[in-house]
């Protein structure tokens, strides 16, 4: 599983095609995020990550890509 830490740089597939931003934090824990319920624990994390455009989302480790 690929890990993330806050500040790294990343990628993401979108509706529009690729999105890009930011990883604000880990989510190791059941939580409320980015408008949604989040179910993370410690062995199925997820991170909360601010697009270039501002937005924010959740993704699973799965769905993102370092950049560069």
């Amino acid at each position: 599983m690929a890990e993330f830490s806050e500040g790294d740089r990343v990628s993401w597939r979108s509706h529009g095609g690729r999105a890009q931003g930011t990883v604000l934090k880990k989510i190791t824990s059941d939580t409320e995020a980015a408008g949604r319920t989040v179910r993370a624990s410690k062995d199925d994390p997820q991170y909360l990550v601010r697009s270039d455009h501002g937005g924010e989302a959740v993704h699973r480790p799965s769905a993102l890509e370092k950049e560069g």
